[in-house]
């Protein structure tokens, strides 16, 4: 009896007052959801309802939940330029930073009669970032000159070594002369650096091969445990090895026939 009653009931309220049926369901149906709404087809003049249909989703111009895009969650990719360092401005083409002893033993050794300037520094040290930029625009403007860049926190040991204590540090290498000078310098007395640059920068050819580091400098490399440099030590002979390793009879000189008759009159006298 009661289900009866509710029926007609829905059924009164899906037909309009001008009999034409309805697709509205009963608000007692509709479950409170603002996913569904409602949408008249039409209405008259006197603002009598005309029927109309009831659509689920979203309210109009708002995204449906789930449906952001392609995917159901919107995944969002920020990516960030890597920040390049300072020591990494503004290098040039004959500039270079030394990974090992061995490559900066072997690039002294290949650089030829070439003017090669050896910069320690260091990325916590403000003089050497200060004095980074004027280094690059020397590099630029003496494109014949080979700069070597040796990180001083990446390389301790060697730079010990070396006996560098102080930064920023530089040091001028050529051909066979090998090491030409050595001395530290700032942003307030890069005249220094100038003055020194003029001074050995004029061409000149080398009579031998490249020297490179000094000896000392390269035993020092060597005897370091925590480097993997090698270099055999020249042997040093004392005078008793070189009576040894000498001829102990010297060649007699060819004399021709004039300078025997000489020699024959002067012992007669």
């Amino acid at each position: 009896m009661v289900a009866a009653v509710a029926a007609s009931s829905v059924q009164r309220d899906l037909v309009s007052p001008r009999g034409i049926r309805s697709s509205r369901p009963p608000p007692a149906v509709l479950r409170r959801s603002s996913s569904l709404r409602f949408e008249p087809w039409s209405s008259s003049r006197d603002g009598m309802f005309q029927g109309g249909r009831l659509v689920a989703g979203s309210p109009r111009g708002m995204p449906s939940k789930g449906h952001l895009g392609t995917s159901g969650s919107t995944k969002m990719t920020l990516s960030f330029k890597k920040a390049v360092n300072w020591w990494e401005k503004g290098l040039q083409p004959n500039m270079k930073e030394i990974e090992s002893a061995e490559d900066l033993a072997y690039s002294l050794l290949n650089a030829g009669d070439q003017l090669v300037v050896v910069d320690f520094f260091s990325p916590g040290c403000g003089g050497c970032r200060a004095l980074h930029p004027k280094i690059c625009q020397i590099a630029e403007l003496n494109p014949d000159v080979l700069f070597l860049q040796i990180n001083y926190e990446q390389h301790k040991s060697m730079c010990y070594s070396l006996h560098v204590h102080v930064l920023p540090f530089f040091r001028f290498y050529r051909g066979a002369q090998g090491r030409l000078c050595s001395f530290s310098c700032t942003n307030a007395t890069i005249k220094k650096f100038k003055d020194a640059l003029s001074k050995h920068i004029t061409d000149r050819c080398s009579l031998g091969p490249a020297r490179g580091l000094e000896e000392e400098e390269l035993l020092a490399l060597a005897a370091n445990k925590d480097l993997t440099f090698d270099y055999p030590k020249k042997p040093v002979l004392f005078p008793k090895e070189i009576a040894e390793i000498a001829p102990t009879t010297l060649p007699v000189p060819l004399l021709t026939r004039e300078t025997e008759n000489k020699t024959l009159a002067m012992a007669a006298r």
